[in-house]
């Protein structure tokens, strides 16, 4: 099955790879736990004792207004900046490996941190440590699996937004995310129109795409794995094997070929680097994440309700994302200005694909680092 822009809306966890470390400042980042309690999903559905895993960089001012929320892509973790403290990572993520948006995150970076109060969440419903497939349903005291409730983009963001209370934030200065976050980031813009000054989306749409066929394909995919077992596989050795195979597809398919081509010219030996890259990725995440996720995906459409925006928006693309690429533009901001939106393009010109936008590119540091500024009222 290839993987196509449906499957794959998230940014690959080999950015580390693939970009040089760097001494970074934000030398002992955490990732934490927040208990949000039950939520109500838009469903009706009441998922109990709710908890999400997040991140933070700076620090929050008195009035709780100097706040950014980064949200991140489909298969990502919430990851975002520096590099974290011995034994304070997720499982599957690298302890040495820079958060995916270290670029722009930090002391005098765009999303300043010595201005900014920035708050990483990581999705309900996926992994790396937020409420999800995997986690304990109290009602049996088993994984829930496949039988974890259907979620919305919209139950996403509400979720962040009960977490972000808790944090003490009561007005957000911009809400940032790429691909599967930027859909996060369009829907916070519709759904809580007042909650913040500004959006960046990044490699991403106001709308998803395709249909429920799309999930039922990737079930039937993982279902190749013999240990599938109709989505209950948590206690007969999990399937690692499909997952790595889908994660290998996907870094493909957001150019990784490209982007190892100087460093592993034979194409074995760069196969072999794509599987290694992969393999990490396979033992962490939670395949009945990836049927959830999608699912939420198909049905997101942030796009009808563009009247409702107050936030300036920042709109950005990649030059060679195949996800999501540059001709979608035209239409997405004809749509913004017809609402009436105060609302930019940038097109980002590198050849790094669907992580172009956390790879240093002509012009881009600065749009975003005066974007900010807007945002903030500076």
């Amino acid at each position: 099955m290839s993987v196509d822009r449906r499957t794959a809306l998230a940014l690959p966890l080999a950015i580390a790879a693939i970009r040089p470390a760097a001494a970074d400042p934000l030398d002992a980042v955490e990732s934490r736990l927040i208990e949000i309690g039950d939520l109500r999903l838009g469903s009706g559905t009441v998922l109990p004792g709710v908890r999400l895993a997040y991140e933070t960089y700076g620090t929050l001012n008195a009035a709780g207004d100097n706040a950014v929320l980064i949200t991140h892509g489909y298969t990502s973790s919430h990851h975002a900046a520096g590099r974290y403290a011995p034994g304070k990572a997720p499982p599957g993520v690298a302890e040495d490996a820079p958060g995916s948006w270290d670029l722009m995150i930090g002391p005098g970076k765009p999303i300043d941190t010595d201005r900014f109060y920035v708050v990483s969440s990581n999705m309900l419903g996926s992994s790396y440590g937020s409420t999800a497939p995997a986690s304990i349903n109290p009602a049996t005291g088993q994984p829930w699996g496949p039988d974890f409730p259907a979620i919305a983009v919209t139950d996403i963001v509400a979720a962040q937004r009960t977490m972000l209370g808790l944090l003490g934030v009561r007005h957000l200065v911009a809400v940032m995310g790429t691909s599967y976050g930027g859909y996060q980031a369009f829907q916070w813009a519709v759904t809580y129109p007042e909650a913040m000054n500004a959006i960046i989306a990044v490699n991403t749409a106001p709308k998803g795409s395709g249909d429920q066929r799309q999930t039922t394909a990737l079930v039937a995919r993982l279902a190749e794995d013999a240990n599938w077992n109709g989505g209950r596989y948590y206690a007969n050795g999990g399937i690692q094997q499909i997952l790595t195979d889908i994660r290998v597809a996907t870094l493909k398919n957001y150019g990784i070929e490209a982007q190892l081509n100087d460093r592993f010219p034979d194409p074995e030996a760069r196969e072999a680097e794509i599987r290694r890259l992969a393999t990490p990725w396979a033992r962490a995440f939670d395949g009945n994440s990836l049927v959830v996720l999608r699912r939420a995906a198909v049905d997101f459409d942030a796009q009808k309700d563009f009247g409702q925006i107050k936030a300036k928006v920042l709109y950005a693309l990649t030059t060679t994302d195949r996800l999501f690429p540059p001709s979608i533009a035209p239409a997405v901001m004809q749509r913004l200005a017809e609402a009436g939106v105060d609302a930019d393009f940038f097109e980002i010109r590198n050849e790094s694909g669907h992580i172009g936008a956390n790879v240093d590119s002509p012009g881009w540091v600065p749009r975003l680092a005066e974007f900010m500024r807007r945002a903030a009222g500076a």
